[in-house]
């Protein structure tokens, strides 16, 4: 027996020789593979292996010893993870030794060296012994490319996991490899040689005295002169070479002294790559460099940029970093501006952009025009009245140029709060002028076929309101022409009184952050927009189209929008003195506080108030319900009975949801104690008193939903009982998909009410606590519920996990999985979407239990990217496009079959379909492609 297991020892040493001498004496390739498979399998160690070439590694023919150590090398690349600390000290050792060695084995040895790297078991010290024989014994620059690009990798591995012991080296390091790169010339290695270099620089290696050795060892290749062969199989373009160096050549002011002088040279050159490059590498160097590098530079550099014509935009984006440098200057020396003697010259640079015919240079015109604008004393008066000229002229372009409109909007802003009197006297009088003409003539043949004059001019109003004076001058402005809308003076629809809205709003939005600024806008806007309103909804003896426009629900939305913005940073004192006003308006007709107040019957919203006068509930819900917490509701009680009232009155559904938005918004803002109770005691029996047969029913349930949504944000114990009651109503026959739809509202963040913006309380963990609370109970109803209500439970499911934050959702996939699959089969688009959307993100974040349903995914993402619902078909393909990146032996099997079926949605009539078909069935394709 002990002889037998002695002969199984020797036999795999014996194989193992074998393959050794097949290798190094037989001249064949394929051994290698094998003795590093079989050192994996554990059949020998890398030991064995080392004593089985021990005759090869010591042959007096150079040949000889490379083979052997190619061997062992090739098997280390492979199994160089299993080696052992005491393992890799004496393979390091024997290597560094070799590297004395002929120059035919130096390239075996520098693999050797390669997979040693790679080690994790590599003590502490020997990268720096290797680097260190490296620099010493080898010569780098006359081995072959393959070889050097092998020394190149031995570096970027240490300096990857050895960081701190290389900087142990401190400038030798960096002389060492400034020897290993010096002379280089291969494209391939050049490019980890400059990301070396890089690294080198941004990860503060001491670079000593060798700063000029290094910048003069890169330096050398700029400009790039590199043509890629035809047919490269390497891909390397001349412009990976020219970023690349760009980059170390701008990623240190130490470069400056040397760098500028070569740039202005260069720029001056008669080649015209060599310009375009030393321009552009010098819009690099704005980013980094500060004024001690660049000031002595400046005369030199402004002169050749001046004779310079054909690169507009490169020069105009190096000036633009200038005078952003310009602005850090400021704050070190508050004297010294060195861009100051070149003011005029900047200025009629940068007013040339802004008329040229290139809207990519008008665009750098812009933003150099901001900047200059931003430095103290730099634009002159008549500079500033040219500029504001520009800026007008480009809010107004064609079409085809709107970046440049919505850029030169910007600019607008920002610099009239720099200069908010060049803005009043030459911008705001002519923007008055155009929204007078383009109000009274809209028919006006020259006007953009998209957007009118009359359009852009409020967009143009609001962005200028930057500053309190200009608001003063702005406000009333679009409240006249608001005015001018409501009295039929101008011809026009919903569309422009939104845009006016859009514009009130935008203008209240900057004024937020200034008190006086806020309450101006607040005591002028909202008297003026609650007034129009309640004149439009007074009888008329000639009935108005135009002013009935005012009532429709989108521009009710608009006016909503405003006044919440206007109303949600007052203070709490003058919130106090407006509630004291707007809220008996609506309780008692109170009109005396607005503008033009000759209104021709009385104003009683609640009181057997008119369709008109019902709806603008809207508007005092967006005023109470964006009030801060501690302010104080006169007539509260009332309020909350009249509202309740209202909202269970089935004659206009748009007043009936507007008075329970804010009876809910109240009573989210209310604090604890008996008066809360009783609120919702009454909101109780109204809801049960409604949900009863009877013609309320949908208002009662739009009650109770609201109710509870407000009761779930502040995690008041009544939202359980509210919540149970709704699901419920996923039962019911008549209101069971409302319900479902119902829990989408419960998970999202409003625009309106109940949100953090307008003080509502709302806890940060809400959507978990309710998911944690309710989910469970949905599962159970929907297994228990009859096949014809099924589908309202999955819906409200599929609601609550889409709105889920996916931490959450993760750890209950698992049970989940199975009705989110099942709910992708509900005839119910919205909930196809709503399912879709949750999926999506889950296929990327938890591959492993999607793996296990992939048959199924497969099967109904297919089938839904036929849907009749484009939104479905763009959502099912996208999720056909994650499934990829689920793990490949999984999804590998079906890709035939899934190429097959996404042809034909690459002939869908819809153009956003079949862009994300193409996608899709790209990604199919590449799937176990070699790289993908």
């Amino acid at each position: 027996m002990a002889a037998a297991a002695a002969l199984e020892a020797v036999a795999p040493l014996g194989a193992l020789w074998g393959l050794v001498q097949d290798f190094v004496m037989g001249q064949q390739e394929g051994p290698a593979d094998q003795v590093a498979a079989d050192v994996k399998a554990g059949s020998y160690t890398v030991l064995q292996v080392v004593e089985a070439l021990g005759s090869s590694l010591e042959n007096p023919e150079p040949r000889t010893r490379a083979r052997g150590i190619q061997l062992l090398s090739q098997v280390l690349l492979q199994c160089h993870s299993l080696l052992l600390e005491k393992e890799v000290v004496h393979l390091i050792l024997f290597y560094e030794n070799r590297l004395k060695d002929h120059h035919l084995v130096i390239p075996s040895v520098l693999q050797g060296l390669r997979a040693l790297s790679l080690c994790v078991a590599l003590p502490p010290g020997l990268a720096v012994s290797v680097l260190k024989a490296i620099f010493q014994e080898v010569h780098v620059q006359s081995l072959m490319q393959v070889d050097r690009h092998t020394v190149y990798n031995i570096i970027t591995n240490f300096m990857r996991t050895r960081e701190e012991e290389l900087k142990g080296l401190g400038a030798d390091f960096t002389f060492g490899f400034i020897q290993v790169m010096d002379g280089e010339k291969d494209p391939r290695n050049l490019l980890v040689a400059f990301r070396i270099v890089h690294d080198l620089i941004s990860r503060d290696y001491s670079l000593g005295p060798f700063v000029e050795e290094l910048f003069e060892v890169t330096s050398c290749y700029f400009p790039i002169d590199f043509t890629p062969p035809p047919n490269d199989p390497h891909g390397i373009q001349r412009e990976d070479l020219i970023l690349s160096l760009r980059a170390v050549l701008a990623s240190t002011p130490r470069f400056a002294e040397f760098l500028l002088p070569l740039l202005i040279e260069k720029v001056d050159s008669e080649i015209l790559s060599a310009k375009l490059d030393s321009l552009q590498t010098m819009n690099a160097c704005c980013a980094v460099y500060g004024q001690k590098e660049l000031k002595d530079f400046l005369p030199g550099l402004w002169a050749s940029i001046r004779r310079e014509s054909n690169q507009r935009r490169t020069i105009l984006e190096m000036i633009l970093g200038f005078l952003k440098l310009q602005q850090k200057w400021s704050y070190e020396d508050k004297d010294e501006k060195p861009l100051g003697g070149f003011k005029d010259q900047l200025c009629s640079l940068v007013f040339m952009a802004l008329t040229d015919t290139s809207t990519q240079l008008q665009l750098v015109g812009i933003r150099a025009l901001t900047v200059l604008g931003a430095q103290p004393d730099l634009l002159s008066s008549a500079d500033l009245e040219l500029a504001v000229g520009h800026l007008y002229r480009l809010s107004f372009l064609e079409d085809d140029s709107q970046s440049c409109r919505m850029a030169a909007l910007e600019a607008s802003g920002a610099l009239a709060t720099l200069y908010p009197l060049a803005f009043s006297n030459h911008l705001v009088p002519k923007l008055a002028e155009e929204l007078h003409q383009g109000g009274s003539d809209l028919t006006s043949g020259d006007r953009p076929s998209k957007c009118s004059r009359c359009l852009r001019c409020l967009q143009a109003l609001s962005a200028v309101s930057t500053h309190p004076s200009i608001v003063k001058e702005t406000l009333p402005l679009l409240l006249q022409h608001l005015r001018q809308v409501n009295k039929g003076n101008v011809v026009t629809g919903s569309s422009e009184i939104i845009a006016v809205c859009q514009s009130l709003q935008q203008v209240a939005e900057k004024c937020q952050q200034d008190l006086e600024s806020c309450w101006y806008f607040h005591e002028t806007a909202v008297p003026c927009l609650l007034a129009l309103a309640v004149q439009a909804s007074m009888p008329e003896k000639e009935p108005s189209i135009s002013r009935k426009v005012l009532l429709e629900d989108e521009v009710l939305g608009a006016i909503v929008s405003v006044i919440g913005a206007a109303t949600t940073h007052l203070s709490p004192e003058l919130a106090a003195q407006s509630v004291s006003r707007i809220v008996p308006l609506f309780l008692d007709g109170n009109t005396s506080f607005l503008p033009e107040n000759s209104f021709p019957s009385r104003f009683q919203p609640f009181q057997d108030g008119s369709w008109g006068q019902r709806r603008l509930v809207a508007l005092l819900m967006a005023f109470v319900c964006s009030l801060p917490r501690n302010v104080e509701i006169p007539q509260l009680d009332q309020l909350m009975r009249e509202l309740l009232e209202l909202s269970c009155c089935h004659s206009c559904p748009f007043s009936s949801t507007a008075a329970a938005k804010c009876f809910a918004g109240l009573l989210n803002k209310h604090p604890a104690g008996q008066q809360l109770d009783e609120f919702l005691q009454l909101a109780v029996d109204t809801v049960e008193a409604g949900l009863g047969s009877g013609p309320s029913r949908h208002q009662a349930f739009t009650l109770l939903l609201w109710v509870t949504k407000a009761l779930v944000l502040r995690y008041h114990p009544l939202s359980s009982c509210l919540t149970a009651r709704l699901m419920d109503l996923l039962s019911d026959p008549e209101l069971g998909p409302e319900a479902a739809d119902g829990f989408s509202l419960l998970m999202s963040d409003c625009t309106d009410v109940l949100t953090r913006a307008g003080h509502a309380e709302v806890r940060i963990m809400f959507r978990q606590r309710f998911f944690t609370d309710n989910v469970p109970a949905l599962v159970q109803g929907f297994h228990a519920a009859s096949q014809d209500v099924k589908p309202n439970f999955l819906k409200g499911l599929s609601h609550v996990l889409h709105r889920l934050p996916k931490p959450v959702l993760l750890p209950e996939l698992p049970t989940l999985l199975s009705l989110l699959l099942e709910a992708l089969s509900c005839s119910d688009s919205v909930v196809q979407l709503s399912t879709l959307s949750c999926l999506q993100p889950l296929l990327l974040e938890a591959p492993q239990v999607m793996s296990l349903h992939v048959d199924m995914l497969i099967t109904k993402f297919l089938n839904l990217s036929s849907s009749p619902s484009m939104a479905v078909r763009i959502a099912a393909l996208q999720c056909m496009h994650a499934l990829t990146r689920l793990p490949t032996p999984v999804v590998l099997p079906y890709k035939p079959q899934v190429i097959r079926a996404l042809a034909k949605p690459l002939d869908d009539k819809k153009r956003l379909v079949r862009k994300e078909a193409v996608s899709a069935r790209g990604e199919w394709f590449l799937l176990g492609s070699p790289g993908s």
